[in-house]
């Protein structure tokens, strides 16, 4: 599981806690409340996908002409290359052949609604979170983002409630 901690711009009164099932529900679940679309925030596609969404095919004689930029793409990595598209991390519509991971989409998504934000990859780190020392907790108000993440423990059976 992957627990999130989110204190908003308008300060700790609105912290919250949620959790994810893994890296695939945490994307889901950041696209959820994203002003982008999902697809701009991750995607993974081949240049021959992309020109199909255009009604082409490598060897449609109107294809460069028409998608430029996907043939450029096709030229650089291959037809059948998976290219990442992650907008907050990697820029509006750029596409690379170098992996993106959801997880990686995600964080840059949730850092780019500002903010301050905590995501611990397991239980066991978000349980040790509970009682560490951490700048956002500690400062004034931060007690209702360690309480959030603290009844977001409990609620999935992570921690014990007398705890």
């Amino acid at each position: 599981m992957i627990f999130v901690v989110e204190v908003p711009e308008a300060g700790p009164a609105q912290s919250r806690a949620w959790f994810a099932y893994g890296e695939l529900d945490f994307l889901r679940k950041v696209c959820a409340g994203d002003a982008l679309p999902e697809w701009e925030v991750f995607d993974v596609a081949t240049p021959r996908e992309l020109l199909d969404l255009a009604d082409r095919v490598p060897e449609s004689p109107d294809a460069r002409q028409a998608c430029p930029a996907v043939c450029g793409l096709a030229d650089a990595h291959g037809w059948d290359t998976p290219l990442y598209r992650a907008d907050h991390l990697l820029g509006a519509g750029h596409f690379q052949a170098q992996a993106v991971s959801p997880l990686q989409a995600g964080l840059a998504a949730l850092q780019a609604r500002g903010g301050q934000w905590r995501v611990y990859g397991s239980e066991d780190v978000a349980m040790a979170a509970v009682d560490a020392a951490d700048a956002l907790f500690d400062a004034p108000g931060g007690w209702r983002a360690r309480h959030a993440l603290r009844e977001q423990l409990i609620a999935t059976e992570a921690l014990a409630d007398d705890h």
